[in-house]
């Protein structure tokens, strides 16, 4: 199966994706995979979202809360924060002004 986003860009923006999912509603780590899929990032592995999640919560953009599950061991839902919500709304000025850069047609 061939990648169709660019590695390097997913690393760029996938912080800023997880923000905005978590910014809807809370979200456990397999539904966070899932809502990810959902929104057309079906390439991005499960290992590369929980590693994401663990270094926003120790930016203090996440914070998390367990929930028991019937189904199995409780779920670590995660949150945003006030610096999350932050880190969102600067990422999406800055996503924005990169994209008039990049829509701004060539000379």
């Amino acid at each position: 199966m061939t990648s169709s986003h660019d590695p390097r860009l997913l690393k760029g923006v996938l912080s800023l994706v997880l923000l905005h999912l978590l910014a809807e509603r809370e979200s456990y780590g397999y539904e966070v995979v899932q809502r990810l899929q959902a929104a057309g990032f079906s390439d991005v592995p499960e290992g590369t979202v929980h590693p994401a999640l663990s270094r926003l919560e120790r930016e203090g953009r996440l914070s998390t809360r367990l929930v028991a599950s019937p189904s199995g061991p409780a779920r670590k839902y995660y949150q945003l924060t006030p610096v999350g919500r932050d880190a969102l709304t600067t990422g999406k000025a800055a996503s924005l002004n990169q994209n008039a850069v990049a829509c701004r047609p060539c000379p």
